[in-house]
């Protein structure tokens, strides 16, 4: 089997490239994972975890499909997983490939999208939130690595520390935490901080303006720690907040912190209860600031050692990598590619 990526900078995609590519070596699959030779990054990462790589010349995104389209034509054999649009766009038409989507596509990318999938045996979304902009699709949920329990012991003294992991910006719904925030310090002023993880890298003015003013007015409260590693944030923090206004295909950061036992709050945008479990998640609507403070404020007041429990058994179940294996498994058979008897035995 052959893994394409959808670019050489490594992002969530890429990331779930990688842990797919394990999956199936862990599954015994001959795997090799294309990528193009710059950007390095995705090829450098593949390298280090021991997967097999080829390497395609290609310096930006029109070189690399077209490097890849090439390739296709004249040298695979095996099944060809496209783990993008990029990828899937460029090999159309050919058989024997999986298109695997990791976004919403919308405008153009949705007749991209359609063309994509001309010849594929399978497309697959990271949720069923997805399966609105992309009909008959499977769904194959993303997983995380585990992460070690958070460290984090807050006395009684300590402000309550929420915390947030992403882009810095107005989709994201940072500014509606940082308002959440506000009325907290309006009511129970200095017994609540604001911990961010993030750039605003990329960010066009627009989506910058609203987050950049809001922070403004929580500023005495705020720690900007610019990019953070997720381990490093959750080690800090008393409870992840999630508050995307966009709709969100998955919500890795969400599922990265139940793995953490860091207590998580999310927004109804897209597939974020989906990931999190409408029985375990605490669920806002996106946009509603009121409804978030209220969140927060009872997550600070309860014990919130049930919440944990729920979310990080939740995790086990469906975003572990024993979990994705499992899932990846089912797939390669359905697929009609018969695994190594010990390995499907298991």
């Amino acid at each position: 089997m052959w893994v394409a990526t959808n670019h050489g900078v490594i992002g969530g995609g890429e990331v779930m490239l990688l842990r797919i590519a394990e999956a199936l070596r862990d599954l015994s699959v001959d795997v090799t994972v294309l990528a193009p030779s710059h950007p390095p990054a995705v090829v450098e990462e593949a390298r280090r975890l021991g997967l097999q790589v080829e390497v395609l010349d290609a310096h930006d995104r029109l070189t690399w499909m077209l490097a890849l389209r090439t390739w296709d034509r004249r040298h695979r054999d095996g099944l060809l997983w496209c783990n993008g649009l990029g990828p899937a766009v460029a090999t159309f038409g050919f058989a024997n490939r999986v298109v695997h989507l990791h976004q919403h596509p919308t405008r153009l990318n949705r007749i991209l999208a359609a063309l994509a999938r001309i010849g594929a045996r399978e497309t697959l979304v990271p949720s069923q939130d997805m399966l609105r902009s992309v009909r008959g699709a499977r769904v194959l949920p993303n997983w995380t690595l585990p992460f070690e329990p958070a460290t984090r012991k807050r006395a009684d003294t300590q402000p309550f520390v929420v915390g947030y992991l992403g882009r810095l910006s107005a989709d994201k719904g940072v500014h509606v935490l940082a308002e959440a925030l506000r009325l907290l310090e309006e009511r129970r002023p200095g017994e609540f901080r604001l911990r961010l993880g993030g750039l605003a890298r990329f960010v066009r003015k627009k989506g910058r303006a609203p987050v950049e003013a809001a922070l403004a007015a929580v500023e005495p409260i705020t720690e900007k720690l610019g990019w953070v590693a997720p381990a490093d944030l959750f080690d800090s923090v008393d409870v992840l907040v999630v508050p995307s206004m966009a709709p969100e295909s998955f919500g890795l950061t969400a599922a990265e912190a139940m793995a953490a036992s860091v207590p998580v709050i999310v927004t109804d945008a897209g597939a974020l209860p989906e990931v999190v479990g409408q029985d375990h998640a605490l669920v806002v609507p996106a946009g509603d600031a009121v409804a978030l403070a209220a969140r927060i404020e009872a997550v600070a007041a309860e014990h919130a050692s049930g919440l944990v429990d729920d979310q990080l058994a939740r995790w086990e179940a469906v975003h572990s990598p024993a979990a994705g294996r499992e899932r990846v498994a089912s797939l390669i058979e359905d697929l009609g590619i018969a695994l190594p008897a010990r390995v499907a035995a298991g």
